[in-house]
């Protein structure tokens, strides 16, 4: 369950899947539901982005208190810069960060909005999201989610495909 030097553990594994899965349906039914015209539709994408948050909200909290309270992350893979081993605690630590920003500014888009209810109902007409002072920070956090996630997956494409060095081994389950 637990990391190991050389490899994450599951519980990490799992965590870290989870939510990736989890922020891409969110990224992808957020700007959906922001880009259509159709209220039914933009009904249907909330009622999926809305519980999917609050999913990733208790993924995360649950990711840095497992870090915190239960675990070790990984030595970092032999021959990698110091720089890199900062960036990349640097951007773990910002992906962190952006997440809470986000959940925090839809918990209070909802709340301001009122369209909690209607989500609940799936019926009434939805606010214009706009009007609302955490709108700018939702939408302005999931532009960097996504050069962040871009830039994490692009390190670790580059430690898989360039480097070589078993990165996505590391990520999953089992012995390397």
């Amino acid at each position: 369950m637990k990391s190991r030097p050389d490899q994450y553990g599951s519980v990490a594994v799992t965590m870290h899947w989870l939510s990736a899965i989890a922020i891409l349906v969110l990224l992808g039914s957020g700007f959906g539901a922001a880009m259509t015209i159709d209220p039914a539709i933009k009904i249907m994408l909330l009622q999926l982005h809305v519980p999917l948050a609050i999913i990733v909200l208790a993924l995360t909290l649950a990711r840095i208190a497992w870090w915190l309270l239960a675990d070790r992350k990984p030595a970092p893979i032999a021959g990698t810069p110091a720089w890199q081993e900062a960036l990349a605690r640097f951007t773990h630590r910002l992906l962190y960060l952006v997440l809470v920003i986000m959940l925090a500014s839809g918990i209070g888009l909802l709340a301001m909005s009122g369209a909690g209810s209607i989500l609940l109902s799936g019926a009434g007409t939805l606010p214009d999201f706009t009007q609302f002072p955490p709108r700018m920070a939702h939408g302005l956090g999931a532009f960097a989610l996504i050069a962040l996630l871009a830039a994490h997956v692009g390190a670790a494409l580059y430690h898989h495909l360039v480097r070589r060095d078993a990165i996505f081994r590391r990520m999953w389950y089992g012995r390397q």
